[in-house]
């Protein structure tokens, strides 16, 4: 053999050993965590503690930079370690955030959302009961003590679904929804029930592997001291919890829901009615471009009526986007003209609306295109 194959051979013999070292030390990790996680069950303490991370992230990179090693690399191994981490901890039992377990009562818990639920409480050691559209003739039963009632049914039904358990609703029973819009059933459950109530609307999907990190937004309804007991328990899952004002809720999820949802079906509708598969594109997308397109794709590896409840939810998103396609032709028309002056003036006017944003934007999405192009190239 050659000595400079030799030499190459002997480097990556060493490579190799190091790399296996590394594995065996990241497993000695992950038999600590464990001792980790049944100190926080025991201790009722958060899966996830944002200060803590970020103590360890900013101790990691000073680390790095004293061997000489970039600190941006040394973070993202740290986080994806961290990431392992939670996710492990999220596969086992959970912190219970009462003395005593609650009895929880899903309404659609065999439901995507509602399945997900009913497992994180169980996990936390309470009693969970569903009830789904044929379950109706035992309601008595499953209302009977409950102290927690979740409505998580499709949006066109859920007002309907309020009304019809309130008959069997115990008076001290926190009632909250996953709908997600805020402001019809959270004035619903108000008006059908006196005891305590808080809209709740979880910001992810059913396919989420572990809430660490996860959003949690909630709306008040009555009485908050009965229910921040839901909210402890969220945050032990690791969640964050953000509360806010319904109205205020429901005007920016038109955006972020409805027309996001809406922009993909006019996505994939034009590559559709044009024959461009998305495997033929892929072989010509730039990392942002694969990105954009899979974030469409998904969508459509999903339920249909699930999209089309939450893109028509509400009058008021339907008006949305009739005005969002009207913005549309008043575009198209520096186009139908070659406006190249009209569209600079426009580009620019959006730059001045986006401010310190556009740059914020363009350093995170370069960090989520490196890491797609590493990955996927």
């Amino acid at each position: 053999m050659p000595k400079t194959n030799q030499s190459l051979n002997e480097f990556r013999v060493r490579i190799d050993s190091i790399d296996e070292q590394i594995l065996d030390l990241l497993k000695e990790r992950a038999e600590i965590v464990k001792g980790v996680l049944m100190t926080k069950i025991q201790n009722k303490l958060p899966i996830y503690v944002a200060g803590r991370e970020d103590q360890k992230i900013q101790s990691f990179r000073e680390m790095a930079i004293k061997r000489n090693m970039d600190p941006e690399w040394a973070e993202d191994f740290l986080r994806m370690i961290m990431s392992s981490s939670r996710a492990s901890q999220s596969a086992s039992e959970f912190p219970c955030a009462t003395t005593h377990p609650k009895k929880i009562l899903i309404l659609g818990g065999s439901g995507g959302m509602g399945k997900q639920y009913a497992t994180l409480f169980a996990s936390s050691g309470h009693e969970v009961r569903i009830l789904d559209k044929n379950d109706w003739d035992k309601a008595l039963e499953l209302f009977n003590g409950v102290d927690l009632v979740i409505v998580s049914v499709p949006i066109n039904i859920t007002v309907e679904v309020i009304k019809k358990a309130a008959q069997f609703m115990p008076h001290n029973v926190v009632l909250a929804d996953f709908t997600s819009n805020k402001s019809e059933p959270l004035s619903a459950m108000l008006d059908v029930h006196a005891g305590p109530v808080i809209g709740l609307h979880p910001m992810h999907g059913p396919d989420v592997q572990n809430l660490s990190k996860q959003l949690m937004i909630t709306c008040h309804g009555r009485d908050d001291a009965e229910y921040d007991w839901i909210i402890n328990q969220f945050q032990l899952w690791g969640m964050r919890v953000l509360a806010v004002d319904p109205l205020q809720h429901d005007k920016v999820m038109n955006l972020v829901q409805g027309l996001r949802h809406f922009v993909a079906l006019l996505h994939g509708s034009f590559m559709k009615t044009s024959e461009l598969k998305p495997e033929d594109i892929l072989h010509f997308s730039s990392p942002i471009y694969r990105a954009e397109l899979m974030m469409t794709g998904r969508i459509f590896a999903q339920d249909a009526e699930l999209y089309a409840d939450i893109v028509f939810a509400t009058e008021e998103r339907r008006n949305m986007l009739l005005e969002f396609l009207g913005h549309h032709e008043r575009l198209a028309d520096m186009v139908r003209k070659g406006d190249k002056k009209a569209f600079i003036q426009e580009f620019e006017s959006i730059t001045d609306f986006f401010g310190e944003f556009a740059e914020t934007a363009l350093n995170e999405s370069g960090y989520l295109i490196n890491r797609l192009a590493d990955r996927f190239s």
